[in-house]
């Protein structure tokens, strides 16, 4: 998942037993179709190449089976850790907020919510009856990715949709070597993670 044309849409299937969504370029080419193994106690997303899940090319797993701060670590398809994203767990009880480390475990990136309350109001109305169908046509939390010196390099914004399934990956900067692999594997591994809490 190197040199993508952006935006990248994100859109979650409905139907289906298993969290799975697929991602397609601004060609509208799929360049990750993305499966959360449920039922298992310890976190496990696996990313292929294609929607017939012919090729899997990398593997998100949890560090434990449960954990306020669990980190989920990138696995290629040879067995190689490229990076790992770690949810800070008492930050993000208010705002998301997550960091990125590479593949030599060292901080890279930093992924925060722009505002708390969009989710907050989000959350709200997907509990009311009926209007909760709904929800996806409100509100729009969105995740900026920074790196440490306060350089945006990418957003994550969840579009208008039925049920809340659309999102978007703008690119904000030129990825520096090895960003846009762990970025794109950190948002698919926060998507999943921050639509189970709202």
């Amino acid at each position: 998942m190197n040199s993508l044309n952006f935006p990248l849409s994100l859109q979650f299937k409905i139907g289906t037993f298993s969290n799975d969504f697929v991602a397609t370029d601004s060609q509208q080419n799929t360049v990750a179709y993305v499966r959360q193994k449920m039922l298992k106690l310890i976190e496990e997303v696996q990313v292929f190449s294609n929607e017939n899940r012919s090729e899997l090319t990398y593997t998100i797993k949890a560090n434990t089976w449960l954990d306020f701060s669990a980190s989920y670590k990138f696995t290629n398809r040879n067995g190689y850790e490229v990076g790992r994203i770690v949810r800070k767990g008492w930050a993000s009880i208010w705002k998301a907020h997550y960091e990125i480390y590479d593949e030599k475990q060292q901080p890279d990136l930093i992924v925060r919510e722009e505002n708390a309350w969009t989710k907050v109001f989000d959350s709200i109305l997907g509990d009311i009856p009926i209007l909760g169908v709904f929800t996806g046509y409100f509100f729009h939390p969105a995740y900026i990715v920074t790196r440490p010196n306060g350089t945006m390099v990418a957003r994550l914004q969840k579009e208008s949709s039925f049920f809340g399934r659309k999102f978007k990956i703008e690119k904000l900067n030129a990825f520096e070597s090895g960003e846009e692999e762990r970025i794109l594997l950190g948002l698919m591994m926060l998507i999943l993670l921050e639509r189970t809490r709202g």
